[in-house]
């Protein structure tokens, strides 16, 4: 087991502990069993009930009881939506192709604006970059996410999409170093790779891999990656610097999920 600075939110670690395993455990988890898995993370018992209420008034986890009485927490309908659309982007294996460009367009009443506010960073948070005020692009493989995690959100009615390709006057490259912040997303990348990368290598040099400690390294891993391929939205390589640190710290993490993903399974009881 390997010792990885910066501890994450408890809240992020129990999203990344349902995605990773707790979604396939028939019945909901049992809150005994939430707390003996965070705590393999670091995580005490208060912070774990803490963070479990702030998801549960999120709509993201729903109390239940298991087939033998015991308190416990399932996923919520919304909750699998976006653990199955995250999987998409998380546990992408091939290197994006170039389909195109979506665009987004919204124009939301000044009466409503608070939800200009809510519309903009959810599509930031999908990987939306900004072509110009009102307008938000990615590439047009993120289309059908987009849409239904904006009608799920009832934003719909203020948003118009448009698929298409750029043709200038700016090369697309260019373009694209304007359209999203390309050195901050590179630091992501960097980061990933300073807490991870010598992770693997140390287990590359073992021959065992034990159930805990490979629990402990993946879900910590797992939580670090997975926001960013929303930070990231997989621009085609063609497009990006060619020190792009993107596809060795995808390499890490592929290399992370093969050797410790299953074996974290049998600790975590799935």
């Amino acid at each position: 087991m390997i010792n990885v600075p910066d501890q994450p939110a408890p809240r992020s670690l129990i999203v990344t502990l349902y995605g990773a395993y707790g979604r396939f455990v028939t019945g909901p988890l049992p809150v005994a069993e939430l707390i003996r898995l965070l705590a393999a993370v670091g995580v005490d018992a208060p912070s774990v009930r803490s963070s479990v209420s702030r998801l549960k008034r999120r709509g993201l986890l729903l109390p239940a009881r298991t087939r033998t009485g015991a308190a416990g927490y399932e996923l919520s309908a919304e909750a699998r939506q976006l653990l199955d659309d995250g999987d998409r982007r998380i546990y992408a294996t091939a290197p994006p192709e170039d389909v195109g460009w979506v665009l987004a367009v919204f124009s939301v009443p000044e009466s409503e604006r608070q939800k200009r506010h809510v519309l903009r960073s959810r599509l930031a948070g999908l990987g939306f970059g900004t072509a110009a005020p009102g307008v938000w692009i990615a590439p047009a493989r993120l289309f059908e996410e987009t849409r239904h995690t904006l009608r799920r959100l009832r934003l719909d009615p203020y948003v118009d999409f448009f698929r298409g390709e750029h043709l200038g006057f700016a090369a697309t490259a260019d373009a694209v170093a304007r359209w999203w912040d390309l050195a901050a997303i590179a630091k992501e990348h960097e980061a990933f790779l300073d807490r991870h990368e010598r992770v693997l290598h140390a287990w590359e040099g073992r021959a065992d891999t034990p159930p805990e400690a490979a629990y402990h390294d993946y879900l910590l891993a797992l939580d670090s990656w997975r926001h960013l391929p929303y930070t990231d939205p997989g621009l085609p390589p063609a497009l990006l610097p060619g020190d792009w640190p993107g596809a060795r710290s995808a390499e890490v993490f592929q290399g992370l999920h093969e050797r410790l993903r299953d074996a974290g399974a049998a600790f975590a009881g799935v």
